[in-house]
């Protein structure tokens, strides 16, 4: 076998592998909004006190289209365009952004994850969102650093391993904020 059949085969399986990973954090995520939707249609009103409010929706909004627009940035850096590291940092740079601003948005919240039923979904939704979001950066900063010393370009299969898990974490995040806040 030779080395670039070698090399596709390792491409193709790692690929896998990050699908694989991805399908089963889908079914975990899955699970968790089916218990959402399962307590929210048992209760007789949502948030079932009139003391828990909801967050602004004009900051969750805008943390949404900083998270959205990091796969722009994502998407930039891999389609290997001129200067792709400072679009893959300028990818991290917005997901640390979203991370402080649900940071902030918690803070100020009404309400805790001891505040019943609301409260103990409404936290363990978002901060394990939040807890992805963390996982891809920590991905992301590796590539990044890799990418520095000349170790991995913008067409390396891990570089696109870590893409397909950041996309993942954005579109569960949009579901979640359709989920959680618009609903």
């Amino acid at each position: 076998m030779t080395s670039e059949a070698v090399a596709g085969a390792q491409r193709r399986n790692l690929k896998i592998g990050v699908l694989l990973f991805i399908g089963s954090e889908a079914m975990l995520f899955a699970s968790f909004f089916g218990a959402y939707f399962f307590l929210r249609g048992s209760a007789a009103t949502w948030p079932p006190t009139p003391e828990l409010q909801r967050p602004e929706l004009a900051l969750v909004s805008l943390n949404t289209a900083i998270l959205v627009s990091s796969s722009v940035t994502l998407q930039l850096a891999l389609t290997g365009r001129r200067a792709w590291r400072r679009w893959l940092a300028a990818t991290i740079a917005l997901g640390a952004t979203f991370l402080l601003i649900q940071g902030y948005e918690f803070s100020q919240n009404a309400f805790a994850i001891s505040d019943g039923v609301f409260g103990s979904t409404f936290y363990t939704l978002t901060s394990f969102h939040g807890a992805h979001v963390a996982a891809g950066l920590l991905l992301l900063g590796v590539m990044l650093r890799r990418a520095r010393r000349g170790l991995v370009t913008h067409d390396a299969a891990s570089f696109e391993a870590a893409a397909y898990y950041w996309h993942f974490v954005d579109v569960v995040w949009l579901v979640l904020f359709t989920t959680v806040y618009v609903l």
